[in-house]
């Protein structure tokens, strides 16, 4: 632990003096980031990313990829196919928990965000929380989303049995999911995180909609099945129409590095992500929970990149 510790303290000082002693512009850095399908807050949050990036340190380019989502980022992540993805809690905490504290195992990066979990359905809906849907079709994200099994463990603590007590749509495309709600072919369509493209579609929708969580009393089940899930508040004004706050369950997402990803363009991203969470903000509603320091509170120490490891260190954020 000591030895660890002692090596992280010198990779933060390294991540202070390294832009001191730089005279002439850093060279370029080149990464590939997995997201996801089109349509969802990960190519969303993906575009501000390389927008904010860009507009910090334009020496650093990265190359987004069209992926299935979590799933499929860490199988090409763990491949080296990838440089970086972006992976939801569920499947993050899952991935790394079981891997061993040893160089070649992925590491997190950076936060995403906290992304709060709802149902939302038409304002004219008879649907008002999570019972009511019982019987109904409800589009709950895509195959290889975390949102997904983020849905199916909100159903199940709440008493449903999301294969059963409702017909379950798996989409292929997140953004199909608002276009069956707005159709019919779905009474009610879950997503998670703010700046969700399918929330704002049926939010701006003509007539409205109403989003909920689950109820109160069924929350303390919902975070006793998942260790990454949190109990988060959506503030009101959040969506067109939502007047008040609304309590939910959620969790973080990360971005997630490849094993034996360079430690100095780790330094260099994430204090770029650092400069640029106010740039991030203005694409992305929620880009200002990107900051580094979210991830003490968020994921144990051993699981962090060596050099965000590191760069918190250096901001005065002990990741312990």
């Amino acid at each position: 632990m000591m030895r660890r510790r002692q090596l992280l303290l010198d990779l933060a000082a390294c991540s202070l003096i390294a832009p001191a002693r730089a005279q002439q512009p850093e060279a370029a850095l080149n990464l590939t980031l997995g997201t996801a399908t089109p349509g969802g807050s990960f190519p969303a949050f993906g575009r501000a990313l390389i927008a904010a990036l860009r507009d910090v340190d334009p020496g650093v380019t990265i190359e987004p990829r069209i992926t299935k989502g979590s799933t499929e980022n860490l199988t090409l992540l763990k491949a080296g196919q990838l440089d970086l993805a972006l992976v939801q809690g569920e499947y993050a905490y899952e991935a790394l928990s079981g891997e061993q504290a040893r160089s070649d195992r992925l590491s997190v990066v950076a936060p995403i965000d906290a992304s709060p979990g709802l149902f939302v359905v038409p304002a004219s809906s008879p649907i008002r929380g999570v019972q009511d849907l019982r019987g109904r079709a409800v589009a709950l994200g895509t195959r290889g989303s975390g949102f997904t099994i983020m849905g199916r463990t909100v159903l199940q603590g709440s008493g449903l049995d999301p294969d059963h007590d409702i017909t379950p749509i798996l989409l292929d495309d997140a953004g199909e999911g608002a276009a069956q709600v707005l159709d019919g072919r779905a009474a009610a369509l879950w997503g998670a995180s703010l700046g969700w493209p399918g929330f704002r579609t049926l939010a701006d929708a003509p007539g409205g909609a109403r989003f909920f969580g689950p109820a109160p009393e069924a929350i303390p089940t919902i975070l006793a099945l998942r260790a990454s899930m949190r109990r988060l508040t959506v503030p009101p004004a959040s969506f067109r129409g939502q007047d008040a706050a609304i309590e939910t369950v959620g969790s973080w997402s990360f971005i997630l590095a490849r094993p034996g990803l360079d430690a100095v363009g780790v330094t260099r991203l994430v204090r770029a992500i650092d400069r640029g969470r106010e740039t991030l903000a203005r694409s992305y509603p929620q880009g200002r929970e990107s900051d580094p320091r979210n991830l003490v509170a968020t994921v144990p120490a051993a699981w962090l990149h060596p050099a965000t490891a590191a760069y918190l260190l250096a901001v005065g954020a002990d990741p312990g």
